[in-house]
């Protein structure tokens, strides 16, 4: 069997690198993604899915020395399921309300920014997006 996920988003906060003990690099970083669509009242619908991408190897070397909060990047992975659940990983935000994000393990991760953006990203705030709001 086979499973390829595709997605586009905006990184919410820095990438995080770590070792294995084998020496192996794994960098750790959150994506958003949003759609925004007109309901049935008439009212328009924000809508973020967050996910946990996790890159390997050289991979993990790039995303940590290229990428920064608010970076665009297409990643495609394999989607992994919560082992207690099958599903996403469910949560309970700071406000009492619950949450969920999906866990994505990177095959490929394509820059999208132009340098001349990832530079000036470097100062920017993702809009109004702030710590509080990011699931992990």
């Amino acid at each position: 069997m086979y499973q390829k996920v595709t997605i586009v988003g905006n990184l919410g906060r820095d990438p995080e690198m770590r070792f294995t003990p084998s020496g192996q690099a794994v960098t750790s970083f959150p994506v958003a993604t949003n759609r925004t669509y007109t309901g049935s009242d008439g009212q328009r619908v924000k809508e973020t899915v967050w996910f946990r991408v996790s890159a390997w190897g050289k991979q993990a070397e790039n995303c940590n020395n290229f990428l920064h909060k608010g970076s665009k990047v297409l990643i495609e992975g394999r989607l992994m399921a919560d082992p207690a659940s099958g599903g996403p990983r469910v949560f309970n935000r700071q406000d009492g309300t619950a949450g969920a994000n999906f866990e994505l393990t990177a095959m490929t991760v394509q820059f999208l920014d132009s340098r001349a953006e990832s530079e000036q990203a470097g100062t920017d705030d993702m809009g109004t997006l702030s710590d509080d709001e990011i699931p992990f």
